[in-house]
């Protein structure tokens, strides 16, 4: 693997990657300066700027839509502007807890992008509200023993024409989830949760099963109450809930359906039409009900 880096204050900034690999892990260190920054437009299809210097063999440019998945080191501080800029086939972003800077037009036309992982524990003060912020669409978040899923919002300026007035309009229920972090930038599982109500009348079952699902796999800092509303939606959608779980390939949450008591029959089926057989395993091999043993004590 190759680069193209400058220094900058903290260390270096990385400017391109080079190599024949699409879903690169961008190193923790350049000619012995942590690397802190990603500079603007690094994975976009632009030239790299003049001056930069160069270390590496390869010549071939990990950018645009060559680029599928990106691993950041831990000393990453700030993502510069437009850093992913037209990576439309860029599906996941990993992390860690470290990154505060984030410019603007980061993840513009990436229509792939589906998930941050962020090497944090589930309670751990990150950047996450910031990074969140540059994406408006669907997207998962993966932390240690949590998984968060937020769904899209749009947001529109309605102009007043005879007064150039500007109303700012937000709609969707993910831009409040966005918002559910502590003070010291934790996420608020409470507040989170607390949001369900309310995204369960403008989202749709597909989005709100993914949202259930993710909180009941891995349940960190979910109440009783909280649980009870998402077992409770799961179990009046079960085809939405099934569905969901095997077109991700989701085995933990194919049990826990299981696990709720939900009809398989029609899950079975369609396992096997998307010939998916570990999931089919799963359904097929759902305990069966214990046989009744009749003792003295029952005539």
């Amino acid at each position: 693997m190759g680069l193209y880096w400058e220094p900058c204050p903290g260390g270096a900034r990385l400017l391109r990657l080079l190599g024949d690999t699409p879903c690169p892990a961008v190193p923790g260190t350049i000619e012995g300066l942590p690397v802190a920054e990603l500079g603007p437009y690094c994975f976009a299809d632009r030239p790299v700027r003049p001056g930069a210097r160069r270390t590496g063999d390869d010549t071939h440019e990990i950018t645009g839509n060559f680029v599928e998945e990106v691993t950041l080191p831990d000393t990453m501080r700030v993502l510069d502007s437009a850093a992913f800029y037209n990576c439309r086939r860029l599906r996941r972003v990993t992390l860690g807890p470290g990154v505060e800077g984030f410019g603007s037009d980061l993840f513009t036309n990436c229509r792939q992008l589906q998930t941050f992982r962020l090497r944090a524990a589930a309670d751990a003060p990150t950047g996450l509200k910031k990074l969140l912020g540059a994406v408006s669409a669907d997207i998962t978040v993966e932390l240690d023993g949590a998984q968060l899923f937020y769904p899209e919002y749009s947001e529109f300026l309605d102009e007043n024409t005879p007064a150039h007035i500007f109303n700012h309009s937000i709609e969707g229920e993910g831009y409040r989830m966005r918002q559910c972090f502590t003070p010291g930038g934790a996420v608020d599982y409470a507040a989170f949760d607390a949001s369900f109500a309310q995204a369960c009348v403008g989202e749709s079952e597909d989005k709100l099963c993914r949202l259930a699902l993710g909180r009941l796999v891995q349940p960190f800092g979910l109440g009783d109450d909280a649980r009870a509303d998402y077992e409770l939606y799961l179990t009046a959608h079960p085809e939405a809930a099934f569905r969901r779980a095997i077109d991700d390939r989701d085995e933990a949450a194919l049990r826990l359906l299981v696990g709720l008591s939900l009809p398989t029959a029609d899950a079975a089926v369609y396992c096997a039409r998307v010939g998916w057989s570990a999931g089919a395993a799963v359904l097929l091999g759902r305990a069966k009900r214990a046989k009744k043993t009749y003792d003295f004590d029952d005539l």
